[in-house]
């Protein structure tokens, strides 16, 4: 799917369309230090380094079967996923927006800038995420990852959101923190600000129209001030 239209870099921009994993909030580390806790239960090591997938879809299958695999046939599936997860919740209660975000949203409030958030994520988990946060009347416009057929880097939720805003993409930009994320937002027609998650490769971010180590090294204002 996609919109058919490239980004124009001199079309005034109306909407920003935020990823929410890693991004909006740091759930990646969340996730990799519930999974890490978890395979040390079992008395193993979780290999890191092949811990993220390059697309957008839901890997938890496959990472309880690798765990099972690892740890033979004591392995209790029922409660390692009841003790991961609530190992996971508790780091969640801790866990705020991400360095910068705040202030961009509050820009966009001012720029008069309509907020979405396009997630490979289900809408439950980005939705009570944003409400523990106290930000999710910013947003006016959700697409998540349960509503759509193909995940990111298919730019299925970034149509979607495009959709359900009623703009084109020429007048959104994107805000990703991942190469096939911003792959997802070029696809769709839309320009990409990337700030890359803490696990990303940042020489994989050619395709991203500003790339920035946080939302606090500038302003939206000034990030957007950049596309033009």
């Amino acid at each position: 799917m996609s919109t058919g239209e490239p980004p124009r870099a001199g079309s005034a921009v109306s909407a920003v369309i935020f990823d929410f994993d890693g991004l909006l909030m740091d759930t990646e580390s969340t996730s990799l230090a519930s999974w890490r806790y978890e395979w040390s239960q079992w008395g193993l090591s979780l290999n890191e380094g092949t811990f993220f997938a390059d697309h957008g879809g839901d890997v938890t299958e496959e990472r309880y079967a690798a765990l099972a695999a690892a740890a033979g046939p004591s392995y209790d599936r029922q409660l390692s996923h009841a003790r991961r997860t609530a190992y996971r919740d508790r780091l969640h209660q801790e866990l705020g927006l991400a360095a910068g975000i705040a202030g961009w949203i509050g820009d966009a409030a001012s720029l008069g800038l309509r907020l979405a958030v396009a997630s490979s994520s289900p809408r439950s988990w980005v939705a009570g995420h944003l409400e523990r946060a106290g930000v999710a009347a910013m947003f006016e416009v959700l697409a998540c990852g349960d509503e759509v057929a193909g995940h990111k880097p298919a730019p299925d939720v970034y149509v979607l959101a495009l959709q359900r805003l009623g703009v084109s993409g020429s007048c959104a930009v994107a805000v990703e923190d991942t190469a096939h994320g911003v792959a997802a937002a070029r696809a769709a027609g839309l320009r990409c600000i990337a700030i890359p998650n803490h696990f990303a490769d940042r020489a994989r971010f050619g395709e991203a129209s500003l790339v920035l180590a946080s939302a606090a090294e500038m302003s939206l204002s000034q990030a957007l001030s950049h596309l033009r």
